[in-house]
């Protein structure tokens, strides 16, 4: 690994900030290169007047088509693009060839990339392309230059959620992102098809919740990284926008500014004890909501959402920063919390019983450093550590600028525990015994430091290292990144680790998973040219003035 990590060099030129490798990146420094516009030669075309794109999908399921992926395909790109200056690590050149070969092709264009490739277990979904497996992929093509392939996916998904949904004659809302789809194709009449799951084949039949928000996320990621405003101003991404927000800002019942919903509904894609209001659901929910702001246009329409948006983040950044932030100072609080209390005076608004904090908690939390919390309900607090939630909550400015320095402060001192042998720990600790019996319905695949019980995931990479740069920590990024290289090539691009450590291949891990090989090359490239950080960072919105006042009810 070169000693130096140079900030000022791409191919658009521009001047260079030089940051040794255990030095700390100063704000103006930062804020210098997130500024600094990634255009790829791309005309900027805001006329909304392009053709339809007809993508033939068919509501039939009884028939029998053949499955078409591009094993070996190329796009015709080099691999990577060497005008990038980009670090020619032998594990790099592997693992753009190992993405090329997951693209799937639809009519002639590629349109994703499959789940994986491993073809010595049965595929069951794992040969679809998954709204949330592509966004590592996405930004890795983005900071290749090859940004078509991004579009087509986003304007093809786009087209699958207005398909009508429904599940055992129960309809879905309309603005509803599949988690998935894949590519049909009839020998006989030599036509292709889109064939989208919206849950209705899913494990547990649970429709994704975070697909939208991803969805919205790298529709901001592809606008920035191009400088191309023409795709999200066109109406029917105007309008798949609006009908995500009108989902998850609808108003009914609940007294909570977070999103509820049910378990499995995200990455951690089974029962894991995440229902509720899950930290990587009101995470990517707030992400969401900001780049919404960034992407919807200033029209009538456009305008009330907007206004709807504001409303929302005030009130959620207050109810996540507050309640399900934790540190030493508030381990301490609800160590002494009395219960039972009724009354707008109430300290103890959830009625957490003090009783119900686990013992591995104690020794966790470090005396500097702190992290938000899984989960937060009625008599219920998840003190889990969940890592994709806590990364977003940094690169969305969820987190405050002190709280994204105490996420960063508690990796480090708990290196061993979440990162060991192999990044990243999905959620820690894992839970065994009566706890996982109940928990997890006595999952056979999420037993104790296994899959999302405590198992290691290397697509984290790219999250972390985003976090890192953010934070002005680049070297944990690097510490990370480097014990990486040393086993994924190896061990074929697993999808997870199993152990304590993260030292042994998942039981059930599928090889050639194509989101840790994206994954560790958009940390490989973000490293090499911090302004990437900008596809996927937003920067704290100083200018917004609270709307909300705190009730006698509301204390810190």
């Amino acid at each position: 690994m070169p000693s130096n990590l140079n900030l000022g060099v791409s191919q658009n030129g521009g001047s260079s900030v030089n940051v040794n490798a255990g030095m700390e990146l100063e704000d103006s420094d930062l804020s210098r290169v997130l500024d600094r516009p990634r255009h790829l030669n791309i005309e900027r075309q805001r006329s909304c007047q392009q053709g339809e794109v007809s993508i033939g999908i068919s509501p039939r399921r009884g028939d029998i088509f053949d499955y078409v992926f591009s094993p070996g395909r190329r796009s015709g790109f080099n691999t990577p693009r060497v005008e990038n200056g980009f670090d020619t690590h032998p594990v790099v050149a592997e693992a753009w060839e190992a993405l090329r070969r997951s693209l799937v092709y639809f009519r002639g264009q590629p349109v994703g990339t499959i789940a994986a490739l491993d073809n010595s277990e049965e595929n069951l979904n794992y040969d679809q392309v998954f709204v949330r497996d592509f966004v590592p992929s996405a930004l890795a093509f983005l900071m290749n230059g090859e940004p078509e392939i991004v579009k087509n996916f986003i304007l093809k998904t786009l087209r699958l959620q207005s398909w009508e949904k429904k599940i055992d004659r129960f309809q879905l809302g309309e603005g509803v992102m599949p988690a998935s789809f894949k590519v049909l194709h009839d020998p006989v009449r030599n036509y292709e098809t889109l064939i989208a799951d919206f849950g209705e084949s899913a494990i547990g039949r649970v429709a994704p919740v975070d697909s939208g928000f991803w969805w919205v996320i790298l529709l901001r990621a592809y606008t920035k990284s191009t400088g191309d405003t023409s795709l999200a101003e066109r109406p029917e991404c105007q309008k798949g926008i609006r009908l995500i927000l009108s989902l998850c800002l609808s108003e009914g019942f609940d007294t909570f500014p977070t999103l509820l919903c049910a378990d499995g509904c995200c990455m951690i894609d089974r029962r894991m004890g995440v229902y509720g209001y899950p930290i990587e659901i009101q995470a990517l929910f707030f992400m969401a909501l900001r780049c919404a702001m960034i992407l919807l246009k200033q029209d009538m329409e456009g305008k009330e959402f907007v206004e709807r948006i504001v409303k929302r983040l005030h009130a959620l950044s207050y109810h996540m920063r507050s309640y399900f932030w934790l540190d030493l100072k508030q381990l301490n609080d609800i160590y002494r919390y009395k219960t039972e209390e009724y009354s707008h005076t109430a300290v103890n608004k959830f009625n957490v019983i003090p009783d119900s904090l686990p013992d591995w908690v104690f020794d966790f939390m470090p005396t500097r450093g702190g992290y938000f919390v899984g989960n937060v309900s009625p008599a219920r607090m998840d003190f889990r550590w969940f890592c994709l939630g806590n990364c977003i909550a940094i690169l969305s400015s969820l987190a405050t600028p002190e709280q994204s320095t105490a996420i960063m402060d508690l990796i480090e001192s708990r290196w061993e525990e979440l990162v060991g042998e192999m990044p990243l720990k999905v959620c820690y600790p894992a839970i065994d015994n009566h706890e996982w019996r109940i928990t997890t319905g006595c999952d056979p695949k999420n037993t104790r430091w296994s899959y999302h019980n405590g198992g290691s995931w290397p697509v984290l990479l790219w999250l972390l290292t985003a976090a890192c740069i953010k934070t002005g920590r680049p070297q944990i990024a690097r510490r990370a990144i480097e014990l990486a290289e040393t086993r994924l090539l190896g061990d074929n691009w697993p999808e997870y680790y199993d152990g304590k450590s993260g030292h042994y291949i998942g039981k059930q891990a599928r090889k050639f998973q194509t989101w840790s090989i994206a994954g560790y090359l958009v940390a490989k490239m973000m490293l090499e040219d911090p302004s990437h950080l900008g596809m996927v960072s937003i920067e704290e919105d100083k200018q917004m003035k609270p709307l909300i006042k705190r009730s006698n009810s509301w204390t810190f």
